[in-house]
């Protein structure tokens, strides 16, 4: 009987012991700890998906503006709807990411690539966005709104540029003040005046190769030849309603 009765305490304490030993499994890790980067222009500190809301997916909004699809634009609104999701699936594809719309180490990583320590793209700068003046001011919103909307139009460009093959977009010129628009002969309500509007060159992709890309990239204005005063450069901007119009190149 006592045999009987020190097995079973035994095979308790085996147990027991058992249990005491076993490993630990590892926690998942926390997704804020993995893009535990920092950026010279912004960081991203969690995972965006559609339902998230916040200035971070503004942010996100504004690096992938260009990919709204064809003829759309892109709400630049803090909501990540099913427009910023198409987006940034868009995005994804473009550069050989795991297309599933949600921004995650990855997106961001590849984000961190594309932009400057003062948030504009690699390719492009304020410089050339501005040839009028240092400051943005003297066009039709304030100086901080019209910086605010170059900045949109060089990821929209950046997009463009990625596009059709990473080859250089000549920039003609961008922002203007009413004092340099008239200096130009600009009409009266020229979207140069709001700072969303950029004048390409012809460069290797031609007036009418650029004026046709640009129909995918978040353009709701574009000019080109065949368009009165437009045979030597493509305008491409941003305005309430879509004119396009480039006749001879079939727009």
């Amino acid at each position: 009987m006592r045999v009987r009765r020190v097995l079973p305490l035994l095979a308790l304490i085996a147990a027991v012991g058992s249990a005491v030993a076993a490993p630990v499994a590892a926690a998942a890790p926390d997704p804020v700890a993995v893009m535990a980067v920092t950026d010279g222009c912004y960081t991203w500190g969690r995972t965006l998906a559609q339902g998230a809301s916040g200035t971070d997916v503004r942010n996100l909004q504004i690096r992938v503006a260009g990919y709204p699809g064809y003829g759309g634009v892109l709400a630049i609104d803090g909501q990540f709807g099913a427009g910023t999701k198409a987006a940034v699936t868009r995005f994804q594809q473009a550069y050989g990411l795991a297309a599933d719309g949600i921004a995650g180490p990855a997106t961001f990583a590849k984000i961190y690539q594309l932009q400057d320590d003062d948030c504009t793209p690699v390719n492009f700068t304020y410089a050339e966005l501005n040839r009028c003046n240092s400051d943005w001011s003297g066009g039709n919103v304030p100086a901080a709104t019209a910086k605010a909307n170059a900045l949109v139009s060089m990821w929209k460009l950046q997009a463009m540029r990625h596009a059709m093959g990473d080859r250089p977009i000549v920039v003609n010129g961008g922002f203007r003040s009413v004092a340099c628009n008239n200096a130009v002969g600009g009409a009266a309500a020229s979207r140069h005046l709001y700072g969303d509007a950029v004048d390409l060159g012809a460069g290797a992709q031609g007036f009418c190769g650029l004026a046709q890309q640009a129909r995918n990239h978040g353009f709701s204005e574009i000019l080109g030849p065949g368009y009165p005063g437009h045979s030597d450069h493509t305008h491409v901007a941003h305005r309430s309603s879509r004119f396009w119009s480039a006749s001879s190149c079939g727009i």
